[in-house]
């Protein structure tokens, strides 16, 4: 569900929809064509056809990217501002209530130990003593599977001592295996589980969903970030009635067995930390890498620079045809494209939707659906040789990073912009930030549309010189999506560094204007590879015309 930014974060972060002006969604139907890429030539696909896939990241890219916290980390970023990035519209919290209940799938009974005694009901197991659960019955017995000594109307083995960070002795361990937990063992309608409190839970997540080693070469703070992250994650789950079990459907945990010095620090770093979501703990998800942009969702979308230090940054898949026909089950493959991508990012960013079309048929699916289907490391990914762009498909996205010390917005790159278009003008601070901006932009869009107008009819007495058929409607209504033969209105978008221009579709292209690169028209082919390439957000506003 789509969140309202409290009124702190809309502070922070200067968008031109506060400015009253809507960006504009390059939309891949201004490119128009539909045949399938694999059919568009007339070539019949053989079952064993390879197709290669261009993808990055790896995981579903909601939330924290666990590469990309690292590589900010590198870059001197604490685990404050990490956590600020990754989880747009959160703010820092306490947990409020600190005991957590995780189910522990591959036990299947409870036979354990204590080498300081443990306490089971009202009675106090010594040392060298050992306590099976049967359903609500507790036995107690002289060592593993040794003598019955008591049984007690229980369901539930806790340590000696109350509290966190218990020392060894007082840990519960399993007879068979020897794991050992922190907390209390028992027996719940699910299966075996171990409550505990949860800055001792945190301690067994860390380890087994990141690197201890990132605490030796500069990236103690993304522990931190991933100990905040982890601890809110199941404090949110638990608070809306999840199952949290100690795979990867909830989170990796292996209780103390699992723990390691470096990422204990972390967590004791970070007591009862978490995220708060419209005042209540944020499910904050994590991957492992986002590939360079998060997925949005629950949390705003956010370039991921960090992420540029992952070893699934990039990658590459290929899949025969007969295998995609399988997994959809569509016959022999006709074609395979993605059709919405959600525009963040190379190729397109993130597959939002495709379309599998078979001699026995055509379906539709989205783009995690086709990541389980062929086991691809992320949902984003472009088919290498698509010749058709998608249909963009934007979430709600957020700033390229959180302010730095005090928590003020960095204008530095704004004020650089202004200085070049009106020199002398600047940004110095939020309560003027409204007040001096709105005049430039309205500068922009003025000057933009003069110049915008002056190219389009530059470019039809050029199409009608060389003998074009083509015509160019004058119809204004028209929307942003640019459908062929009319000519949208101009619309303000920012590219990647925060450089304000205008976009507007016209027949079968697009003009750009910004006040440093003037007003360039993209055609056909340049067009397209523009657009793959990432379009403004990646590349920037164009510096010269292009056409087939």
């Amino acid at each position: 569900m789509p969140n309202v930014r409290p009124s702190r974060a809309r502070k922070r972060s200067l968008t031109f929809a506060a400015l009253g002006l809507t960006p504009a969604l390059l939309i891949g139907g201004v490119v128009t064509a539909t045949t399938g890429v694999f059919s568009s030539d007339g070539v019949t696909l053989a079952a064993d056809s390879p197709i290669t896939l261009d993808g990055h990241g790896h995981g579903h890219g909601r939330g924290l990217g666990q590469w990309g916290a690292y590589g900010y980390a590198k870059q001197g970023w604490s685990a404050d501002r990490i956590l600020r990035h990754y989880y747009g519209n959160t703010t820092a919290g306490k947990v409020s209530t600190p005991d957590v209940t995780v189910s522990l799938s591959e036990k299947k009974s409870v036979s354990v130990h204590a080498a300081a005694g443990m306490r089971v009901g009202t009675e106090k197991v010594a040392p060298g003593q050992a306590v099976s659960l049967s359903g609500n019955t507790a036995t107690i017995t002289n060592g593993c599977g040794g003598a019955v000594v008591k049984t007690v109307q229980a369901s539930l083995v806790e340590p000696i001592a109350p509290g966190t960070n218990r020392p060894d002795g007082e840990l519960l361990t399993f007879c068979n295996g020897g794991e050992k937990y922190r907390g209390a063992i028992g027996i719940g309608p699910g299966g075996v589980i171990n409550k505990l409190h949860v800055d001792d839970y945190v301690k067994g997540v860390i380890p087994k969903e990141s690197m201890p080693s990132w605490a030796d070469s500069g990236g103690f703070e993304a522990l931190k970030a991933q100990a905040v992250a982890a601890r809110s994650y199941v404090v949110a789950g638990l608070a809306s009635g999840r199952k949290m079990d100690n795979t990867q459907q909830s989170q990796m945990y292996h209780g103390a067995s699992g723990e390691d010095p470096r990422t204990s620090r972390a967590a004791d770093a970070t007591a009862g930390a978490i995220r708060l979501l419209n005042g209540k703990p944020a499910l904050t998800e994590f991957s492992a890498s986002t590939g360079g942009y998060t997925a949005g969702g629950l949390f705003p979308a956010v370039k991921d620079a960090g992420d540029a230090i992952s070893p699934t940054h990039n990658w590459s898949a290929t899949v025969s045809a007969g295998s995609i026909a399988s997994a959809f089950g569509v016959g022999a493959l006709k074609s395979f494209e993605v059709i919405e991508a959600n525009g963040l990012g190379e190729g397109g960013g993130r597959v939002v939707k495709v379309r599998v079309s078979g001699t026995g048929g055509t379906v539709e699916a989205t783009g995690d659906q086709a990541r389980t289907k062929l086991q691809l490391k992320s949902d984003w990914f472009s088919v290498k040789g698509q010749k058709t762009m998608p249909k963009i498909v934007k979430p709600q996205v957020g700033p390229e990073a959180p302010g730095g010390p005090g928590d003020l917005l960095d204008l530095s790159p704004l004020n650089a912009i202004l200085n070049k278009i009106v020199p002398g003008a600047g940004v110095v601070g939020l309560p003027d930030v409204i007040g001096q901006v709105t005049p430039v932009i309205e500068q922009i869009i003025a000057e933009g549309t003069k110049a915008l107008t002056a190219k389009r009819v530059s470019r039809e007495r050029s199409d009608n010189s060389n003998g074009s058929t083509g015509t160019v409607s004058r119809d204004r209504s028209a929307n942003s999506q640019g459908s062929t033969g009319t000519v949208a209105k101009p619309e303000m978008i920012t590219d990647g560094k925060g450089m304000p221009g205008l976009v507007q579709v016209i027949e079968n292209g697009m003009l750009y204007y910004s006040p440093l690169t003037g007003a360039h028209a993209l055609f056909g082919e340049a067009l397209t590879d523009f657009l793959a390439g990432g379009g403004v957000a990646e590349l920037g506003f164009p510096t010269r015309d292009a056409g087939r």
